[in-house]
């Protein structure tokens, strides 16, 4: 599983659709197998399982008869039936049991699992996965987790996001990219090793928090029971007075990485 990691505007979808085949680049190459998917898209198309952000769903419709619909579509046929299939499918991303519920019931994780569900018939080489998680509570989001982790284990699974945490959880490599352009390409337990020893930790007063971002870089900020506890990327140089130091988090690790980039891009304008 490799992860694509940015902010919202990133680039990340833009990328996704490109890798579909669905959005033609002014330039470059993507290659599958040695397959230029560029110039014939439809060497990826049979190959693919694609859950893209925003999955349109008929809300009158069974789930089963949603994807048994979607099956069709795209073109899984199997000889013991489409229907047996479909209800295959939903048991194994655990919809077994509201298979007969309308989709219109479904909660924000369920949709996402029936969207699964249709990106994983056929048996696909490579399945892409664009902001899976946005929006799900932690028990969906946990679910998810495992179910990305078993597909994984035989196939491609690309995942694009913007939540750290699924990165930190699923992936051993990741890419960073901010405004269309590649920041680094690594791993968490690479990108948290690179700065080691240069995150510290403390606790200010709400009313000093702007203050102190005047002089030091802040990677994240957390209200513990009224006060604040304040994360600094510090290279070189003193700490605020009560600072310590503490292990950096991936998130720690791709907030110097964006902010370093963006420092660059303004630099060079």
């Amino acid at each position: 599983m490799f992860g694509l990691l940015g902010p919202n505007g990133a680039g990340k979808t833009t990328l996704m659709r490109i890798l579909a085949g669905l959005l033609e680049p002014t330039a470059g190459t993507v290659t599958l197998d040695g397959e230029d998917i560029v110039r014939h898209p439809e060497k990826v198309w049979a190959r693919l399982g694609y859950l893209p952000q925003e999955f349109g769903f008929y809300p009158h419709l069974t789930g089963e008869a949603m994807l048994v619909h979607l099956l069709r579509l795209k073109g899984v046929w199997v000889p013991h039936g489409t229907r047996r299939l479909a209800r295959d499918l939903l048991d194994r991303v655990n919809l077994g049991s509201a298979a007969n519920r309308k989709v219109k019931t479904y909660s924000g994780g369920m949709r996402q699992r029936l969207g699964l569900a249709q990106a994983i018939a056929g048996d696909p080489r490579l399945i892409i996965v664009d902001e899976p998680t946005a929006g799900l509570d932690p028990e969906e989001r946990l679910r998810f987790y495992h179910l990305l982790a078993g597909m994984a284990r035989e196939r491609i699974v690309l995942l694009s996001t913007h939540i750290v945490e699924d990165v930190a959880v699923l992936c051993s490599r990741f890419a960073v990219i901010d405004a269309g352009r590649l920041v680094a390409v690594t791993s968490p337990t690479a990108a948290r090793k690179a700065i080691a020893g240069q995150i510290w930790e403390g606790t200010i007063p709400a009313k000093d928090a702007g203050q102190l971002q005047e002089h030091y870089q802040i990677t994240r900020t957390i209200l513990v029971e009224g006060t604040q506890r304040v994360r600094i990327y510090l290279p070189e140089g003193t700490p605020p007075a009560g600072f310590q130091p503490v292990e950096p988090t991936l998130e720690d690790a791709y907030f110097v990485l964006i902010s370093r980039q963006r420092a660059e891009r303004e630099a060079a304008a």
